[in-house]
């Protein structure tokens, strides 16, 4: 017995009923020969961990456009909160850690640099649309490994297309990563919001804070502890209700004080006008993309735009600033 084989043995005596079981995962696009030392959903882990789209997420936006101070979370830390928070959850469920990692890891490998900014953006100017869930698993499939994807499981695949509020995981650990996501930036945005001193502690609503907690370490116990007391020994993933609309009603508070907030999203006119630019670029000089991203386009018979979506969506909040420099800035000139 291999100990890919023990683990998955040792999967079916402890994990939950309701728990995704390595050796029933429904495969990959392509069928790979299994590893000896590795369940599927440790493998799909490790591939998004050494992929660099992964990587490109410690410079990518999170709430605060290219801040200066090194404690703001970015895109990155914010995949690794909401990673440990769906750990958590997972093993106190006795679901499948493994997957919930993986699909936590990946959930959002499709933003683009300056974060939801530079995803309107894109969506606006290129005709064909731009969505970072949908972008996400373009990114797994078609991009990495340069257009070989990752092959990744079809488990995790479901759960990066649908970790958003709108999405449906078909899995329970999907379900988990779909909430722990916002568990973790509201929380963790609220820190941001007070370190950078547009509002503090005691600005947010009592009703909020005597529901929840009046930290963020009370608000992520107060709500880990309400998901995994709904969901246990149950086949949906859920939280009590008046957590849930408690941290929805917060959820409402951020965006009408931190992600609409002239002071956090200042910088926003000019990433917008930024990106629309080099879009409008690279539409004009179709040299100056990637060959790489023209032959995947060409290959899927899909248009330029494309093509130009998936350079500018790869690109890390300060290569986007570079490539702008060099298209548009003036240089000094000496011999």
């Amino acid at each position: 017995m291999t100990i890919r084989e023990e683990t998955e043995s040792i999967e079916r005596r402890t994990l939950s009923a309701y728990a995704t079981f390595s050796d029933s995962t429904q495969g990959r696009k392509c069928d790979e020969k299994p590893d000896e030392l590795r369940t599927a959903f440790q493998r799909d882990r490790d591939r998004i961990i050494h992929c660099k789209s992964f990587r490109r997420l410690k410079h990518k936006t999170q709430v605060f456009l290219a801040p200066e101070g090194d404690h703001y979370r970015t895109r990155l830390t914010h995949t690794l909160e909401v990673s440990q928070i769906a750990r958590s959850i997972a093993r106190a469920l006795r679901l499948n850690e493994d997957l919930t990692e993986a699909i936590a890891l990946g959930h959002d490998l499709g933003h683009t640099p300056f974060g939801h900014a530079g995803e309107r953006t894109l969506d606006r100017v290129s005709g064909i649309g731009f969505n970072h869930c949908v972008h996400g698993l373009r990114v797994v499939d078609i991009l990495e490994k340069d257009g070989q994807g990752l092959n990744l499981t079809k488990e995790v695949r479901d759960g990066i297309a649908n970790h958003k509020t709108s999405g449906h995981p078909h899995t329970l650990e999907g379900q988990i990563v779909r909430l722990s996501d916002k568990v973790a930036y509201i929380n963790h945005d609220i820190d941001d919001a007070i370190r950078a001193g547009i509002f503090k502690e005691e600005d947010v609503p009592e009703r909020f804070t005597d529901a929840l907690g009046h930290s963020s370490r009370e608000r992520l116990d107060t709500l880990i502890r309400s998901i995994v007391e709904s969901s246990m020994g149950k086949d949906h993933i859920t939280m009590k209700p008046g957590d849930q609309e408690a941290m929805m009603e917060l959820r409402e508070f951020m965006f009408e004080n931190l992600y609409s907030n002239p002071v956090a999203k200042s910088e926003e006119v000019k990433a917008d006008m930024m990106i629309a630019e080099l879009f409008g670029f690279f539409m004009k000089h179709e040299e100056e993309v990637p060959e790489i991203y023209i032959k995947i386009a060409a290959r899927r018979d899909e248009p330029l735009q494309r093509a130009v979506c998936d350079y500018i969506a790869s690109m890390s909040d300060r290569y986007s600033v570079k490539m702008f420099e060099e298209f548009y800035v003036p240089r000094a000139w000496s011999k």
